[in-house]
């Protein structure tokens, strides 16, 4: 069982590639993505994060507001996990320009851009995933603001460039499928880069993806991603990881934060919020579909996370898709 794919599966990201770039030495650019535009492509999104993945060239980047510096070659992807304001450039001393205001050329599914000064070339391709802070909480409230990932160096990844270099070359020739070709390749950059950031973090970490890379827990997260409305109990996920119940409870909360029976209430309320937001289906279906036994039993919970009954959570949530 492949725990993170099936886990990032289940709390449905969605993603694009957006931008084909090309710069000179020098130049140096300040950008972000953006949630207003990210809310157009995927309904209920209210976070986005940004990557950009690097084809050929170097690069260095750090947060718009300071910190570390991070330098970048072929085959590297950088992630900010949160779209924080951010700097590339070929030199941080440089005065940075908004990407925003540079010319931007429609290539079908997305976009290209060249700018600097004429000498060494960087070329990188950017893209998001748009999601739902609430259902994606435990993912990203895990990762640090700017990462980088090297994807480069592993020959079994190396389709991965290609395939990104022949998506960016069909979107300019505007071929039939350009944008679903791109929209995959993107989520499959998140997806390795997760997978990679969780291989690297150190023993003793805590937190959901250090979670996930534990047996039993992972087990466990899987199981309880995979099947929110069964009737779960702790003594019955203990035997399905083959664990005593006292072992996986305290492991999983050592880890996770917060026992497993609390965790799943969370899952299911922030899986019920994406429905009432995202469909017309009606509250009593809803509940029973997340496991609870009585309509006035599920608004109960939902105001205690919410603190909104799950009617009026959903029309709020019309009204402002709707603003």
């Amino acid at each position: 069982m492949d725990t993170l794919s099936e886990v990032l599966g289940a709390i449905h990201l969605e993603g694009a590639v957006f931008l084909d770039a090309e710069f000179t030495a020098p130049w140096c650019v300040r950008t972000q993505y953006g949630l207003p535009r990210g809310t157009q492509l995927l309904k209920g999104a209210d976070h986005i994060a940004l990557f950009h993945f690097l084809l050929d060239g170097r690069c260095k980047t750090r947060l718009a507001d300071g910190g570390e510096a991070l330098e970048l070659g072929p085959g590297d992807c950088v992630l900010y996990a949160h779209d924080h304001k951010h700097i590339l450039c070929s030199d941080l001393s440089l005065p940075p320009v908004d990407a925003g205001d540079l010319p931007h050329i429609e290539q079908g599914a997305s976009q290209r851009i060249t700018y600097g000064g004429g000498g060494e070339a960087t070329r990188l391709v950017c893209g998001y995933l748009a999601c739902d802070r609430r259902i994606n909480r435990a993912l990203f409230s895990t990762l640090p603001e700017m990462m980088r990932i090297s994807l480069g160096g592993d020959p079994a990844l190396t389709w991965l460039t290609e395939m990104l270099r022949i998506g960016v070359a069909e979107s300019r020739a505007q071929r039939p499928g350009a944008r679903s070709l791109l929209t995959k390749l993107s989520e499959l950059i998140f997806v390795e880069a997760m997978r990679r950031h969780a291989a690297s973090l150190p023993e003793g970490q805590r937190g959901w993806l250090a979670g996930l890379r534990d047996p039993q827990v992972g087990k466990a997260l899987a199981l309880l991603h995979g099947q929110p409305g069964r009737a779960w109990t702790v003594d019955e996920l203990a035997r399905e990881v083959a664990s005593s119940r006292s072992v996986m409870a305290q492991r999983f909360s050592d880890l996770i934060g917060e026992p497993p029976m609390q965790y799943l209430t969370r899952w299911r309320l922030a899986l019920a919020a994406r429905d009432l937001r995202s469909g017309p289906d009606p509250i009593g279906r809803i509940a029973e579909r997340y496991g609870y036994e009585s309509e006035a039993a599920f608004n109960r919970a939902f105001k205690r996370e919410f603190d909104a009954p799950p009617a009026s959570w959903r029309k709020r949530a019309e009204e402002a898709t709707v603003g």
